[in-house]
This record gives C-alpha cells, sequence and structure tokens, in this order.
C-alpha cells in the first residue's frame, strides 16, 4: 500500500509517500481501504515531537481518522462487515495516512449511502469533540456566545449547534475569507481577531447584550480577549490553543470577573457524556439527520500530506482538511 511514513521528527518535509506492506487484521479487528483520511491540528504537534502525548515512536505512519470500506477483517469477526461503508477513529494507533489501515471492530462505525466519507471523517473525531463541548456548554437560546477559531472544521460545528438552539453566535475568523465563511454559517456576527481593534469592534455591535458564553480553542491573546469580553456571570468553555499559546488565568482574575472556565475536553467531559464512543455515535447520528453540516477543506492528495500540515499550520484552511488517495 502507500503510506506516508515519518522517520524524524521536524517540519512537514519529514512526511514522505512511501510503499510499504499491507496491514493485516489481527483478532477482533477489521482492515478499511481507506478513501478519505482526517488530518488534525494534533497531528502536525506530533510531527515535531510537541503533541499531548510527547513524542511519538519512529517510524509511523501519522493519521488516526480515516473511512473507506472493510475489505478485509481478522479471527472471530463476522465476514459480514467485508464491503461496509465504515469510519473510525484509530486512537493512539495512528496509521490512517495510508491507503489501508486496521481497526478494532468496536470501533468502526457503519456510514449511511447518503453520507460522505469525509464529512463522517469529519464527525468521528472532530464531531466527537464539538459534542463534548456542547454538553458542558450547555448552550441557552437567551446566550449571546462568542466562538473563536468559528471557520474551522470543530468552530463551523459549535456555530451550527448554537444556532440550532436558538442563541446569538460572534463567530471570530482569522482573515476575510474565513469571515466569509463564517457569514454564510449565518452567524448574527463575523468578525476578523487579526484586526487589533475586534474585541472593541464587537462590543460597539452588541450594544447592551453582553456576551454571556466564549467557546474557545485559540487561547493566546485571541482568547485572552474574548475572556475580557465576558460579562459577569458568563461562562467560557476551553478546548484547545490552536494559536501556539494556552490560556492562563490567576484564581483573583477569575473571582473579579466573575466567570466559570471550564475544560471542554478530557475526563471530566467524558464522564459527564458516557465516553468517547457516546459522543462519536452521537456526532454520526446528528450527522446521518441532516441536522449537522461539516464544512470540508478542499482535500488534499495523500502524497501532498505535507502540503495539508503546511497549510494547517500557516492558518489557510477553512474546515476539516482530509486526504484522499
Amino acid at each position: 500500500m502507500r503510506a506516508i511514513v515519518q522517520r524524524e521528527l521536524g517540519g512537514p518535509e519529514v512526511l514522505v509517500v512511501e510503499d510499504v506492506d499491507d496491514p493485516v487484521p489481527s483478532s477482533g479487528q477489521v482492515r478499511i481501504a481507506v478513501e478519505v483520511a482526517g488530518v488534525h491540528l494534533i497531528d502536525t504537534r506530533m510531527r515535531t515531537g510537541h503533541g499531548p502525548m510527547g513524542p511519538p515512536d519512529l517510524p509511523m505512519i501519522p493519521g488516526r481518522e480515516v473511512a473507506g470500506v472493510v475489505d478485509a477483517v481478522g479471527d472471530d469477526v463476522d465476514p459480514q462487515w467485508v464491503g461496509q461503508r465504515v469510519v473510525s477513529h484509530l486512537s493512539l494507533a495512528s496509521g490512517g495516512y495510508a491507503t489501508a489501515a486496521v481497526t478494532d471492530e468496536q470501533a468502526a462505525f457503519v456510514v449511511p449511502d447518503h453520507v460522505e466519507l469525509a464529512d463522517a471523517v469529519t464527525m468521528v473525531g472532530t464531531g466527537r469533540t464539538a459534542m463534548g463541548i456542547l454538553a458542558v456548554a450547555d448552550v441557552r437560546p437567551d446566550d449571546v456566545v462568542l466562538v473563536t477559531g468559528a471557520a474551522g472544521g470543530l468552530g463551523s460545528l459549535l456555530v451550527q449547534a448554537i444556532t440550532r438552539k436558538g442563541a446569538m453566535v460572534v463567530g471570530a475568523a482569522a482573515g476575510a475569507a474565513k469571515v466569509a465563511a463564517v457569514e454564510a454559517l449565518g452567524v448574527e456576527l463575523a468578525v476578523d481577531y487579526h484586526r487589533p481593534d475586534w474585541a472593541e469592534l464587537v462590543e460597539k455591535e452588541l450594544g447592551a447584550k453582553p456576551i454571556s458564553l466564549v467557546l474557545d480553542g485559540v487561547g493566546g491573546p485571541i482568547g485572552r480577549s474574548a475572556f475580557e469580553l465576558c460579562s459577569p456571570g458568563a461562562g467560557m468553555v476551553v478546548f484547545g490553543f490552536a494559536s501556539g499559546r494556552p490560556l492562563s488565568f490567576s484564581s483573583a482574575e477569575l473571582v473579579g470577573a466573575g466567570v466559570a472556565v471550564e475544560p471542554g475536553i478530557g475526563p471530566r467531559v467524558l464522564a459527564l457524556t458516557g465516553g468517547i464512543d457516546a459522543l462519536a455515535a452521537r456526532a454520526l447520528d446528528a450527522l446521518a439527520a441532516g441536522t449537522l453540516a461539516p464544512v470540508v477543506h478542499p482535500p488534499f492528495r495523500l502524497a501532498d500530506a505535507a502540503g495539508a500540515h503546511r497549510a494547517i499550520e500557516a492558518r489557510e484552511t477553512i474546515g476539516k482538511v482530509v486526504l484522499v488517495p
């Protein structure tokens, strides 16, 4: 099979396409002929050795989200899996940037015929994260919600879900193209947080409507400005730092601002929501029902995985980034 193999830590150039042996499904596993593989911001961090789990074991085939058709099964697996369209999150195993990947049978979700595989890839990873964040956020119809990174794969799902709840959405994104993409999602206000006065613009446009909830996955100065836009009694859910700089607060700042800050990812969220598989199933159900429609960036070819990483790191992508053979 063809795969992207990483043999050293470094920049996107370390992602090299190679011919390698096909993976063989073990007992309890299925093999997927991969038609779409998801690319995540975390993949770019892992590539440099700065991922959440530390440096990966090398050599490795990156990627943890795949969709395609089952073409082989291991021992003790029902052969009726063969030919099924499925999507799976490979967890810490990686191996997704390839034309074939193996996954545990219980981690494979059947994809209905009317659902695009790229959309399913988005929801099995990014979508499940969105479900967890929304469970913590508990958005109400009278909320005014600021979403940072609103043009991304995760941000665009959050915007859609909040809008469906009837809340007012302020979507913040980087640059004119991303602001236009956020506007297309039907938000009340879209702002470019590359503008130095973006926070002041939000205050001016909202007038007497204070921000009651912030969903922030950007961190850094953008996240800090979002925190400072919160009204007393507001909530803030944090779930990452795409800017490369996490937010930090002192207890005095939180008490003084009167803002409740909660994590939108991690063990507490999983305990509240029934776990990762339950969140993935909920996200895929929303996709199948048409209540959420992922925004997917034009696909990159598998051989250009390095280009996909460069585009993510340069903040040039809109929506979920995927690879196709």
